[in-house]
């Protein structure tokens, strides 16, 4: 079980990796104004915001990267801490922004989380 917990960590890392990179470089591309349904104005007035909420997600994923790599116990810690962040984060922003958020970080943050606490 350990394994999968791991794995569905480095996952959930790799997520987050990714909206780092979306949210911060490529949100007035393609890619982020497909995401965002945003024509190119909204994007350009929107990506300062998109690039702080891409640093946030870039914590996250630095957090759970030190939890794959650390000794427990600071490496359990990390693994429930941040993927509690990833979770309540996803729950917020399906609350507030967009329901798709739920199953985009919400559901595998909370997969993650599971599968660490069965892992102990």
């Amino acid at each position: 079980m350990q394994t999968t917990a791991n794995v569905l960590i480095a996952l959930v890392a790799a997520l987050h990796a990714y909206f780092l990179v979306l949210e911060m470089f490529l949100w007035q591309k393609k890619p982020g104004r497909d995401l965002s349904g945003f024509d190119a104005d909204m994007a350009r007035a929107t990506a300062p915001l998109a690039a702080n909420q891409g640093l946030y997600n870039g914590f996250l994923a630095a957090g759970l990267v030190w939890g794959l790599v650390a000794d427990d116990p600071t490496a359990f810690a990390a693994k429930v801490f941040f993927s509690s962040c990833v979770v309540i984060a996803g729950l917020y922003g399906a609350a507030t922004a967009n329901r798709r958020i739920l199953l985009a970080q919400a559901l595998p943050g909370a997969l993650a989380l599971a599968a660490v606490l069965l892992a102990r």
